[in-house]
């Protein structure tokens, strides 16, 4: 087989010109003939009974259509936001919605909105973990808690537990305990033992593209079509055929060009519209305002966590003890679980008592944000980890590496860990600049610090085709929603397989009536679940335009290679032909070959780990609290990068998105459960400017056995450490360490004047 070297060479991506000039086309731009606007009525109260709905001035608004409520919609069991659907008796957080008002314009429809009221009965409601779980808590789910949601699984996150007891309270949806080995010995025998309570904050994905969906109803079989800017197409399909109870092959979803997703684009409002379309009989769309969008989505909520960690005074850890209390919103999430697994995970600890509980409050369901849960994780046990060094007087990164996990060493949840990189990673630190000469940059008055975290990425089925075309390019058919640049990389390992330049693929990523099946643009895992796919189906085809040329020159297939678009035979030189002559033998009247068309079948089922450490070196004004980060390194294994730029811009991405929780991002809800941050004007998204001149990447390539080419996933892990980096850098610099995420300007210069009155 004839190599290119596609892989591993930095390849800009295919669709970036179409989008930085503004021809792609996203969901918003979408139009059809008789389409309808739908604007939601939204509750302005976090609990209140609903009394009465009148929409009589709304009907009688030029354009309106209809208004739909509860009563026009099946009384399904809200499992889940999708299923959530239109308030019945009473609202659960503040921006659900009540009515759907449909206009033949989106002015209409604003105007319809404005004049449909409804009769509350407020009710008390509580907003936060403490109220949620005080003895005189108004109950969300006062009937019994709904089933989880599944984001998590969708993100790679395992949230099954040894032990597991419901309705412990009634707003405590979960309680999960892992166990090991004995705590309170293991705490006894320690020399110093460190435990605080840390606090993070709620966080809004902020993708640039907020939600956006069109539904049309197929009058010939009582189907339904829906475009929508979501990360899996599939699962639309399928909770869209179970909410209609039509078969899943009469739902055509269309995942149109996505900007934007972070965890935060699984199906929310895709059956709301799909209804609505189905009963008004015409098409209708529905795009979130910014607003809407914070107000009403899935955002990722806050946590509280108590945590103690012993050691001995060589820093051997022994043993650590912690609970988690999670924030999961008006429903499950599976997300707390998993952040209480990930407290245990990446050090060996022989004695480990976890608790992790999800407390539903009255505000939106949380949803997945980038690794979800492990970036609160990594900083409770990370600022922890250095503080333990520092009562030992031990440098913060041979204390990691004394105790670093292994392949083979037990996770929270009794699992192995794989083959995996993590010693790796902290000598890449251990030699970087940044830390070798941390002590100049303490002389100028700057403080570092250093933190790892640990994604276990993600598995699954998927499948693709690879068709040979009559101009010579291969086709690559898959069912994954692009969202980074994942339709690139997946025409390299095509390349590769097939024995072409990567100009020479075009990857189409179909709808579900035509795409092969792939699971969810989550848990970086794209790359590596459906790159397998797209290889074998890249090679297949191959294979059969070998065996044609083969035919045609009278030759042995082993005698052949691919190169410049053409079938050539080893030491006859003019012997050749092109792959587009091939590709037209195949498709003429009466030829003798069949089309050129490869298939790839693929269900990985090994976890490939993956390790991400940072170095952040920061300023503090100890006057105003004020952090400024000077640097950012950003340290990860990438298993082997296939597109370098590609993996680069991921990492840069998840790390400023990790500076907007560590510094800026906070989604706060009042004490009446009023969002006060519900706009980029009073929310804080990091600005280029605040990062481009900061973050600097460092691969490391590990390769893993089983990602294509030895790649693992690398979307999740760099937004990981970079708040515990930060943290534990403030703590470097002013000898105070932090335990609230944002760590904004007046938190740092509380922390600072506490620690200063206690001296």
């Amino acid at each position: 087989m004839s190599r290119l070297d596609s892989i591993g060479t930095p390849t800009p991506l295919i669709d970036g010109y179409a989008k930085v000039t503004g021809a792609t086309q996203f969901l918003p731009d979408l139009n059809f003939p008789g389409l309808l606007h739908a604007r939601l009525v939204t509750s302005m109260y976090p609990h209140a009974r609903v009394k009465a709905i009148n929409s009589n001035a709304a009907l009688e608004v030029p354009g309106i259509v209809a208004v739909l409520t509860a009563n026009d919609l099946p009384d399904v069991e809200p499992n889940n936001r999708f299923s959530l659907l239109l308030a019945r008796e009473r609202v659960i957080f503040v921006g659900q919605p009540i009515a759907v008002v449909i206009a033949i314009s989106e002015a209409a429809a604003y105007d319809g909105v404005d004049r449909v009221t409804v009769d509350y009965e407020p009710l008390s409601a509580a907003v936060t973990i403490e109220q949620a779980i005080s003895e005189d808590a108004q109950l969300v789910w006062p009937d019994g808690v709904p089933g989880a949601s599944d984001d998590a699984g969708a993100h790679g996150a395992s949230t099954e537990d040894t032990k597991s007891n419901y309705a412990k309270h009634g707003n405590i949806a979960s309680h999960n305990l892992f166990q090991r080995g004995d705590v309170e010995r293991g705490l006894d025998e320690a020399d110093v033992v460190v435990e605080r309570i840390f606090e993070t904050q709620a966080v809004h994905q902020s993708y640039l593209e907020t939600h956006g969906i069109v539904a049309q109803p197929d009058q010939s079989n009582g189907g339904i079509k829906i475009w929508t800017s979501t990360q899996s197409i599939f699962d639309v399909s399928e909770r869209v055929s179970q909410l209609l109870q039509i078969p899943e092959s009469d739902v055509h979803v269309v995942g149109t060009p996505i900007g934007g997703a972070f965890g935060g684009k699984f199906p929310i409002y895709e059956g709301l519209i799909a209804l609505a379309a189905r009963q008004i009989g015409k098409p209708v769309r529905l795009v979130l305002t910014r607003k809407e969008d914070m107000l009403s989505t899935s955002p990722m909520l806050p946590s509280r966590t108590q945590l103690a960690l012993g050691a001995l005074a060589d820093g051997t850890l022994t043993a650590v003890r912690g609970k988690v209390e999670f924030d999961t919103g008006c429903l499950p999430s599976g997300l707390g679980s998993f952040m209480g697994q990930m407290l245990g995970n990446i050090y060996r600890v022989p004695n480990l008592e976890l608790q992790a509980e999800e407390i539903l409050t009255f505000k939106p369901s949380c949803g997945a944000y980038r690794a979800p849960g492990a970036p609160q994780a990594a900083f409770v046990v990370e600022s922890l980890i250095d503080e333990v060094a520092n009562k030992l007087g031990i440098d913060p990164l041979e204390i990691r590496r004394r105790n670093a996990v292994r392949p083979g060493d037990l996770k929270t949840n009794g699992e192995e860990w794989s083959q995996m990189a993590m010693i790796e990673v902290l000598d890449a630190v251990e030699s970087h600049p940044a830390w070798t000469e941390r002590e100049s940059s303490r002389a100028n008055g700057y403080g570092v610090g250093m933190a790892i975290g640990a994604w276990q990425g993600g598995t699954g089925p998927a499948a693709a085709s690879c068709t040979l075309g009559r101009d010579g390019k291969l086709i690559v058919q898959v069912g994954a929603v692009d969202m980074t640049g994942t339709s690139t990389t997946l025409a390299m390992v095509a390349s590769e397989g097939f024995g072409i330049d990567t100009d020479a693929v075009k990857v189409v990523v179909g709808d579900t009536t035509t795409a092969p099946f792939s699971g969810a643009s989550a848990g970086s895992k794209i790359t590596y679940t459906v790159g397998p796919a797209v290889l074998q189906a890249a090679k297949e085809a191959r294979k059969q335009a070998l065996e044609i040329a083969a035919e045609e020159f009278e030759a042995n297939v082993d005698d052949l290679y691919i190169s410049d678009g053409n079938v050539g035979v080893r030491g006859v030189p003019d012997a050749k032909i092109a792959l587009s002559e091939i590709a037209s033998k195949s498709m003429n009247w009466g030829s003798k070959y069949a089309p050129v068309l490869g298939y790839g079948r693929y269900a990985e089922t090994g976890i490939a780990p993956v390790f991400c450490a940072q170095i952040a070196e920061v300023e503090v004004n100890r006057e105003t609290g004020h952090v400024f980060v000077k640097r950012l390194v950003v340290v990860q294994d990438v298993g082997r990068a296939l597109n370098p730029i590609a993996v680069q811009g991921q990492m840069m991405g998840g790390a400023a998105q990790g500076l907007g929780w560590a510094l800026y991002e906070n989604l706060r809800h009042d004490s009446a459960g009023q969002l006060v941050a519900g706009s980029w004007m009073d929310y804080t998204v990091p600005h280029a400017h605040q990062v481009a001149d900061v973050v600097e990447t460092v691969l490391v390539e590990e390769p893993s056995e089983y990602g294509p080419f030895g790649a693992r996933g690398v979307g999740e892990p760099p937004i990981i450490a970079t708040a515990a980096a930060v943290a534990n850098a403030i703590a470097d610099a002013t000898g105070v360490f932090q335990v609230e995420l944002p760590m904004t300007a007046p938190t740092v210069l509380a922390a600072l004047n506490k620690a200063l009155s206690s001296t």
